[in-house]
């Protein structure tokens, strides 16, 4: 079975070369040039644009409900032939959340609890964004499992940066 990559935009092109992906998430503000890797078709490349925020703030754009759709949408349709790259600015927030969602997702049978402290082993920095969780707890019938589990885990290691990491989509 293939496996999700996840990585920060610095280190974007390496891990998508490193692990042969095809498809990519990418969650970022808006404004920030993200230049796709050249195995990435456009069609393939998922680019959500939002900030990395917990609640509505005047002047930002906080993640909702259609950006959750949006992944799981594009989580369904990846072939699952090659890993699927996620990243965000920092590999950190965004997008921990976002491959925590997407495996849960993809694998429904999937213990809630146990893909979190999977998550925190192989990212000791991972703060998955509290709000991408809890949308798609919804989103995904899991009765407020998720973010129990992404709680239980708590803050990540202080960084500026996530180290790229694959998270298995079973465990």
């Amino acid at each position: 079975m293939t496996y999700l990559v996840v990585s920060s935009l610095a280190e974007l092109h390496t891990t998508v070369a490193d692990h042969g992906a095809l498809d990519l998430v990418t969650l970022i503000n808006a404004d920030t040039p993200v230049p796709r890797p050249p195995s990435i078709a456009a069609d393939r490349h998922l680019f959500l644009g939002f900030n990395d925020i917990v609640e509505e703030i005047d002047g930002m754009t906080a993640p909702a409900v259609h950006h959750i759709d949006q992944l799981l949408e594009f989580g369904a349709r990846w072939n699952r032939k090659k890993p699927l790259a996620i990243h965000c600015f920092a590999g950190i927030s965004r997008s921990t959340a976002a491959a925590y969602i997407t495996a849960m997702a993809i694998n429904p049978d999937l213990d809630e609890q146990a893909l979190a402290e999977e998550l925190r082993r192989r990212a000791p920095s991972a703060t998955p964004n509290a709000r991408l969780v809890a949308f798609a707890d919804d989103r995904l019938g899991r009765g407020g499992r998720m973010v129990d589990a992404i709680r239980s885990i708590g803050r990540g290691e202080e960084a500026y940066s996530g180290t790229p990491f694959v998270l298995p989509l079973v465990l």
